[in-house]
């Protein structure tokens, strides 16, 4: 069975709070790249310590490998 996108999407990713969280990440991602570089933060992921997305404090940011990162997201 494939994966239909267009319902994870209108089910899931488009709803307000997912777009909300979606630009926190997004936003957190462009303040380490203007911090560090993008050089810098290539293949690794920005991770808020607190797994609060909307709180970008540079306090609450620090790059990860993706599998580090992504093993917390249990």
């Amino acid at each position: 069975m494939s994966r239909n996108y267009k319902s994870e999407y209108a089910n899931y990713h488009a709803k307000p709070n997912q777009k909300k969280r979606r630009a926190g990440r997004n936003a957190a991602r462009r303040l380490m790249a203007r911090k560090l570089g993008l050089s810098k933060i290539k293949g690794r992921d920005v991770d808020h310590k607190d797994r609060n997305p909307k709180n970008n404090a540079a306090s609450n940011l620090r790059l990860q490998k993706k599998s580090q990162n992504r093993s917390r997201n249990g």
